[in-house]
């Protein structure tokens, strides 16, 4: 019952891990970006970097306004973080494997800051014009994002595949 797709998926939700805590360190510590909050700083004509403390979870559902709301916050996506790891953990196919270990990763650098912060740091700021088709994210958001469009692409894809089969 190995899955020799395990080490895969660990390392890509370490990696993921990793890197949205180095972005958040980068954006908080050198670049200063909760100095500049209003102005933030442009990248591209399409996407700059804001600092905005999250206190919710995603797109600031169940804010978290009290102590107690924050911890409720941090115990429910713990308990979803070791849904997805034991998934993950039994999971064979390496597709499934990657896109929980996007996942994964995601959650823990989430859950991280929601445990030392207080709140979730979101810097990303895409937009064409005023026109703005996400809230400002980070690379944990994304990497969860990515994730669950690789689950449920290949559920839809696996599930049409079957019956197509069977008929």
């Amino acid at each position: 019952m190995t899955s020799y797709h395990r080490p895969l998926g660990l390392s890509v939700a370490a990696l993921i891990y990793l890197a949205d805590q180095f972005v958040k360190y980068v954006v908080s510590v050198p670049l200063a970006l909760r100095s500049r909050a209003d102005a933030g700083i442009e990248i591209l004509p399409f996407f700059n970097l804001r600092w905005l403390e999250n206190r919710g979870v995603s797109m600031g559902f169940f804010h978290a306004s009290s102590d107690t709301m924050r911890w409720a916050l941090v115990g429910m996506t713990t308990v979803i973080a070791a849904f997805v790891a034991v998934w993950l953990w039994r999971e064979k196919a390496r597709q499934d494997v990657l896109g929980l270990a996007l996942i994964l990763g995601g959650a823990l650098g989430n859950i991280t800051d929601r445990v030392r912060l207080g709140y979730v740091i979101d810097y990303a700021d895409l937009h064409f014009g005023e026109w703005r088709p996400f809230l400002i994210f980070n690379l944990a958001d994304a990497a969860i994002t990515v994730g669950v469009l690789i689950l449920l692409a290949r559920a839809l894809l696996l599930r049409e595949k079957t019956v197509n089969t069977e008929s």
